[in-house]
């Protein structure tokens, strides 16, 4: 299976989610290599996301299988911005 990097996720994760810009969240990655998973951070002001995703699914997400875990996590996170408006 190929590894996606940091670039190619956080596109993915910026076209899946239009919530992120248009509420000016700030979207942050970071691989951890001893875990072999990714720490997606979503934040804006006292308002912070930290959910961590595993490489496979991350991989499984940018090759078209399914985005299901991370789909709600970051939904839900971008869904109560909507809210406070």
């Amino acid at each position: 299976m190929h590894h996606h990097n940091e670039a190619e996720l956080k596109k993915k994760l910026l076209e899946m989610y239009p919530g992120i810009q248009k509420h000016q969240l700030d979207l942050g990655l970071e691989f951890k290599k001893d875990k072999d998973y990714w720490i997606v951070k979503l934040e804006k002001g006292d308002h912070k996301l930290h959910t961590h995703l595993e490489r496979k699914d991350a991989d499984e997400c940018l090759d078209g299988v399914e985005c299901v875990y991370l789909g709600m996590q970051i939904g839900q996170f971008i869904s109560n911005f909507e809210l406070l408006k």
